[in-house]
C-alpha cells in the first residue's frame, strides 16, 4: 500500500479536549486525503469515517463528543492500493497497545512482514504490518520506544512520517532520514496545546502557531514532561519530495522553512523568462497553479484571468482530481471543471499548470477552451517531465501511467518532450520546467530533492527500485 495522507496530533498541558482542535485539523489537511478519516484517543478505540471530514459531520459529531481526551492523534487518507475499504482507514489500534497512523510508503513490506512472521502479506497495508512489528520490537528492548523506533526505521526502507499514541498519554512522531515527507511542530496558545500536523496549513485553521518542523531522521516525544527529542539520522543527504511542493501541500503551508505559495509564485516567474510567449491572457489550472499562473503574469506582463473554474457546489467539484484512486472518479471531477468563456473566447490562451503526469486533465482542459473560443492554447508547467513511476508514495506507479514516458520515452531532450506531449494533448505548444529552475523556484539544491519520478534515480530510497512493480 502507498499513501500520501495527512497527519495531525495534539497534547493538551491544560487538560483541553483536543478533539474538536484535532477535527478541524484534519479538516485543514483534508486536500492531503479525501477517502476516509479517523481519530484516536488512549482508550485504543480509534473513530472511523469514510469520505471527508465534513461528510455525516453531524452523526460523527454524536461520538466525537463521548471522544473527550486532551491528547489524540488523526488522521485522513489517500491511498493508492489496498482499497477504500473502511478497514483501511487509520489510525490502527495495535493489540491495544497503542495507535498508530502513517503518511508515506514502506517499500519493503514483504521483508518486514517476513521478519515479525516468517510469511510474506497475505494482505497488503503497510501500517498494520509494520505497526505490528515495533510492537515486537518493543517486547524485546522492554518497551524503550526511543530505541525500538529507531531499530524499526533501521529495517525500513521508503518514504514516511508516523504517529503514535500509547495508553500511558504519550504521543511520539518520527520522519525519516531524508525527510522525503513533511512534519511539523506546533503550539495553540489558547489552550496550551502541543500540536503535530503534516503541514503547517492545520495550524493556521486553529490559530496555532507553527514551532519548527520535524527534522529528517528525529523522533519527537511528547508527555507530561513536555516535548522530547531523539535524533537517528546519520548524515544523509536530503530527499524531499519536490511535488509536495508544487502540488500536493496547501499553498500557505511552510515546509523545511519554505513557503509553499512562494515557491510557486516564483516557479511562475521562471517559466516567463524560460518561455517568450506571445498571448493574450494566462489561465491557470486551479487550484494549485494559480500563485504560479500569477508569478508568469507578474513576470511577462500578460493578465491573469480565471478562464477555468471549479464547480464547489457539486459534490465532486472542490476534490482533487490527482489523489482520486480510479480513472472514472478522476473524470468525474474534471467535468466539474467550467470554462469562463467571456474570459478566453477569441484569445490566445496560456495555461499554467502544476504538472503533466498522466494527461487526462490536459487533454480536457484544452478541448474545454478550444469549445469556448480560445484561438490557441499553450500550456507551460511548473514541473519537469514525469518519466519513472514514484517509488515513494505518489500515485503513478507504472511507466505505461506516464504521457511523457509514453510520448518520448525515459531519455528525450525536453524540446522532443514539449512538441510530442504537447501533439498528444492537441495544444499548440507545450512547455516543460528543468529540475535546475525547479530547484531554484523552490530554494533548495537540486541534490536537496527526491526527482526519482523525472530521473529514475531511486538511490535516495536506499535501494535499487527501478525495476520493482508497487506492491
Amino acid at each position: 500500500m502507498k499513501e500520501k495522507c495527512g497527519l495531525f496530533a495534539a497534547f493538551s498541558t491544560s487538560k483541553t479536549d483536543v478533539i474538536p482542535l484535532v477535527t478541524i485539523g484534519l479538516r485543514g489537511l483534508q486536500h492531503r486525503g479525501q477517502e476516509a478519516w479517523g481519530i484516536a484517543t488512549p482508550t485504543m478505540n480509534p473513530f472511523k469515517q469514510n469520505g471527508l471530514v465534513t461528510d455525516n459531520l453531524d452523526q460523527s459529531a454524536l461520538v466525537l463528543q463521548q471522544m473527550k481526551s486532551n491528547i489524540a492523534i488523526g488522521h485522513v487518507r489517500y491511498s493508492t492500493a489496498g482499497g477504500t475499504s473502511l478497514s483501511n482507514a487509520q489510525p490502527f489500534s495495535i493489540n491495544k497497545k497503542f495507535c498508530i497512523a502513517h503518511n508515506g510508503t514502506v517499500c519493503d513490506l514483504n521483508s518486514v512482514n517476513t521478519k515479525l512472521t516468517g510469511k510474506k502479506p497475505r494482505r497488503i497495508n503497510d501500517t498494520s504490518i509494520v505497526g505490528k512489528r515495533l510492537l515486537s520490537i518493543l517486547k524485546t528492548n522492554n518497551f524503550d520506544w526511543f530505541k525500538s523506533i529507531e531499530l524499526l526505521c533501521d529495517e525500513l526502507v521508503g518514504a514516511y512520517c508516523f504517529v503514535i499514541l500509547t495508553p500511558d498519554n504519550e504521543i511520539y512522531a518520527f520522519r525519516d532520514t531524508r525527510g522525503f515527507r513533511p512534519l511539523c511542530i506546533g503550539w495553540h496558545k489558547k489552550s496550551k496545546t502541543y500540536l503535530i500536523s503534516s503541514e503547517s496549513c492545520a495550524f493556521s485553521m486553529l490559530g496555532a502557531e507553527l514551532t519548527r518542523d520535524v527534522n529528517p531522521g528525529e523522533i519527537i516525544k511528547i508527555s507530561n514532561k513536555g516535548l522530547e527529542s531523539h535524533s537517528f539520522s546519520r548524515g544523509e543527504r536530503t530527499a524531499h519530495c519536490s511535488f509536495e511542493y508544487i502540488y500536493f501541500a496547501h499553498p500557505s503551508s511552510v515546509i523545511d522553512q519554505t513557503s509553499v505559495y512562494e515557491s510557486r509564485r516564483k516557479l511562475g516567474q521562471m517559466l516567463a523568462e524560460m518561455y517568450d510567449l506571445n498571448a493574450d491572457v494566462v489561465v491557470p489550472v486551479p487550484d494549485s497553479a494559480r500563485p504560479a499562473a500569477l508569478g508568469f503574469s507578474e513576470k511577462s506582463g500578460i493578465p491573469m484571468v480565471e478562464g477555468l473554474m471549479k464547480d464547489r457546489y457539486a459534490k465532486r467539484g472542490s476534490q482533487r482530481s490527482f489523489i482520486q484512486p480510479k480513472y472514472k472518479e478522476r473524470l468525474k471531477i474534471n467535468r466539474w471543471i467550467m470554462p469562463v468563456k467571456s474570459a478566453v473566447d477569441g484569445k490566445d490562451v496560456i495555461v499554467i499548470d502544476d504538472s503533466i503526469v498522466r494527461g487526462i486533465s490536459s487533454k480536457a482542459i484544452v478541448k474545454t477552451l478550444r469549445n469556448s473560443g480560445a484561438k490557441s492554447v499553450k500550456i507551460l508547467v511548473t514541473y519537469p517531465p514525469i518519466r519513472h513511476p514514484c517509488r515513494a508514495g505518489i500515485d503513478f506507479p507504472t511507466h505505461e501511467e506516464l504521457i511523457a514516458y509514453n510520448t518520448s520515452g525515459k531519455n528525450s531532450d525536453i524540446d522532443t518532450i514539449n512538441k510530442k506531449v504537447g501533439k498528444s494533448v492537441n495544444a499548440d505548444f507545450v512547455g516543460y520546467n528543468t529540475v535546475e529552475n525547479l530547484a531554484a523556484g523552490i530554494g533548495k539544491k537540486p541534490n536537496q530533492l527526491c526527482m526519482a519520478c523525472h530521473d529514475g534515480e531511486y538511490g535516495v530510497l536506499n535501494r535499487n527500485l527501478s525495476n520493482e512493480t508497487s506492491e
